[in-house]
């Protein structure tokens, strides 16, 4: 672990769907990405943020940040993450991808990341969060929320918008209470020839069903391990979300 270096790089895309700016939205007094830069470089001093859009850009240098100008042709953030790696000289081991969308990750989620690395066998890692017991089964039928099944060792073996596992002969309400469910948190961290791999495999079966670009890497025979995190996170996809976000912020305070 100690000779791995790492780092750490935030997709930003300007052209967002449902919100578009998303990155330069102001929060609490700063943008959205300048909120996930400060928070990242609290865990580890090697960030970038990969961005298509010369407002991004500038904004980030404006505030003392790094970035780097990739293609707008990316499918995903996976892609940008490739090829801002290798325009930033390709020289860590490990390289963490991080959602610019994310302005409440914690250092801890960071470091968590970090150690699943110290087996040489993972080639990627992610972070889930177990639901809780008394938790109301239809917040974890929502499937914007990915549910994860993992195995003994904490490898990942399967992703899910559906509930998994189908508890058979209980009542549905009863689920959380009867079963450990995690739900998917979507950081993840790659060794730099995995990164390069999965940027070249083509869109599987399972991934086109369920919309869940991970499944492409399992059914590649990818071994991913998951980390635990109890920490909540606000991710901003709407406009809505940022509203409930500044209210977040302003209870923290």
């Amino acid at each position: 672990m100690k000779d791995l270096k790492f780092i750490a790089i935030i997709p930003a895309r300007y052209a967002s769907t449902r919100f578009p700016g998303k990155p330069l939205a102001m929060l609490g007094g700063r943008t959205v990405i300048q909120r996930v830069y400060d928070q990242v470089k609290k865990a580890l001093d090697n960030v970038i943020v990969a961005t298509d859009d010369e407002r991004i850009y500038s904004h980030v240098h404006a505030f003392g940040g790094k970035a780097v100008m990739t293609g707008s042709h990316h499918r995903s953030g996976t892609d940008r993450c490739w090829e801002a790696y290798s325009l930033n000289g390709g020289n860590e081991d490990i390289v963490i991808n991080v959602q610019g969308d994310e302005p409440f990750i914690q250092p801890e989620q960071i470091a968590t990341i970090m150690q699943c690395f110290g087996d040489d066998t993972i080639d990627i890692a992610t972070l889930v969060k177990p639901f809780p017991s008394s938790g109301d089964v239809s917040a974890l039928e929502n499937p914007n929320a990915a549910k994860v099944v993992i195995d003994a060792d904490m490898n990942a073996l399967y992703f899910s918008r559906s509930i998994i596992p189908y508890m058979r002969g209980i009542d549905k309400a009863l689920w959380p209470s009867q079963h450990q469910y995690y739900t998917h948190l979507g950081m993840y961290a790659y060794r730099a020839i995995a990164l390069q791999r999965v940027t070249q495999l083509q869109p599987s079966s399972l991934e086109i069903a369920e919309s869940l670009e991970q499944l492409r890497w399992l059914e590649n025979g990818m071994k991913i391990k998951v980390g635990m995190s109890e920490t909540s996170s606000i991710g901003i996809d709407t406009p809505q979300d940022l509203e409930r976000a500044e209210e977040f912020l302003n209870q923290l305070h």
